[in-house]
């Protein structure tokens, strides 16, 4: 979520100086020097277009004329003398000027530096009261633009950097067995992985933490700091933040559904560890409803967290809610089906294979289907082989 808000919110309407009629200008015969310089407004701003003219008889006649470009500057060439430097916008009529500068040289060979600084003192005070007033209000308003924009650049690049901490926090295992070499016992490169695990997560907590406190109404940065407290098993301090989440997001003007999606998925997963399982399924059927999009990815999440708290029935449920949705794209759901099916499996006395119960086969036989060489493949094809009236897979 990258928002930003525009430093510069309007420009003033300006009194004009008199002027005269403008002639066609004409091109510098003979020895030449330059002249250049950039645009500002009384806001401050640059002015990205209108033109800059020389003149020697205070505006009567423009003996030469650039135009400014869409950065604020100008530049040309023009015959030596002292000149009359004159602004005009586009719409500024031709016996009137915005801004002039009297006694501006130029020298035959040398370049000369002209700004047109309409924020300076002398300029603004000539400007009718109430254009001043509104200049004076435009310009805190730009202050005050300018200081959130700082906070949000700051916030966006610790957001990078949460990220990068996450995508450690789930590399964690390959970079346990990296550091502790592939030889070292499992229980220290479990113990080693956890404690990666937990200084990211701290990291984040940390971070987050502070810029929560900086942006409050920012949904983005509580569902980071949701996260990096589910990882670190702070239930109850996570729960208090995806619901921060879902009430910002309910009052916002336009809710950002991935944000919600993973409030509720969160909450989701807080209450399957903790045994809360009907508030389990209805935080996931929230964050299905609304962000549709990810509806497969947290009915697997569902379906893999009941299979590690044991809880067979609600895996089976979430898994078949993943299926429907998705039947072909995630051969997980049906290995995660069968597995919770299973469970209930009987071994038949007289040839000491298994009764599978109704469905589980059938899900055995679509995972192999759809991922022959998958990571539970060879495990799959045990148990088939070992089922009773089920035909031994190849």
């Amino acid at each position: 979520m990258k928002r930003t808000i525009p430093l510069w919110l309007g420009l003033l309407a300006f009194a004009l100086l008199p002027a005269f009629a403008q002639t066609t200008p004409t091109a510098p015969k003979g020895p030449t020097g330059t002249i250049h310089g950039h645009v500002t407004g009384p806001e401050g701003a640059s002015r990205t277009s209108g033109s800059v003219s020389l003149s020697t008889d205070e505006g009567r006649t423009n003996k030469f004329t650039f135009q400014v470009t869409s950065t604020g500057d100008y530049e040309g060439t023009a015959t030596p003398g002292t000149y009359m430097v004159l602004y005009r916008q586009p719409d500024t009529a031709p016996d009137k000027c915005v801004d002039s500068f009297d006694n501006v040289k130029i020298v035959a060979g040398q370049d000369t530096l002209q700004d047109i600084d309409m924020s300076r003192k002398a300029f603004v005070d000539k400007l009718p009261a109430d254009q001043q007033k509104q200049l004076a209000e435009l310009r805190q308003h730009n202050a005050e633009a300018m200081k959130t924009n700082e906070v949000i650049k700051h916030l966006n690049d610790d957001l990078k950097l949460v990220s990068q901490d996450f995508r450690d926090a789930d590399n964690a295992r390959a970079a346990a067995a990296q550091a502790l070499g592939a030889n070292a016992p499992r229980a220290d490169i479990e113990a080693k992985e956890a404690e990666i695990r937990t200084a990211k997560y701290t990291d984040v907590e940390t971070l987050m933490l502070k810029d929560t406190a900086a942006k409050p109404d920012a949904s983005v940065l509580w569902a980071q700091l949701g996260q990096a407290q589910l990882g670190l098993k702070k239930y109850d301090d996570a729960i208090v933040t995806y619901k921060k989440v879902v009430d910002l997001e309910a009052a916002a003007k336009k809710p950002n559904p991935q944000a919600q999606g993973a409030a509720n998925a969160g909450l989701g997963e807080i209450y399957a560890r903790t045994g809360k399982v009907p508030e389990a399924t209805a935080a996931y059927d929230a964050a299905v409803k609304i962000n549709p999009a990810q509806a497969g990815l947290y009915l697997k999440n569902e379906s893999v967290i009941f299979f590690q708290t044991g809880n067979a029935d609600a895996q089976v449920a979430a898994a078949d809610e993943g299926i429907k949705i998705d039947p072909k794209s995630q051969p997980i759901l049906y290995y995660l089906k069968g597995q919770g099916l299973v469970q209930k499996a009987t071994i038949d006395p007289k040839t000491g294979k298994y009764n599978l119960p109704p469905g589980c086969a059938e899900a055995y036989q679509m995972y192999l289907q759809l991922a022959p060489t998958g990571q539970f493949a060879a495990e799959v094809k045990g148990i088939l082989a070992q089922a009773a009236g089920v035909k031994a897979p190849k």
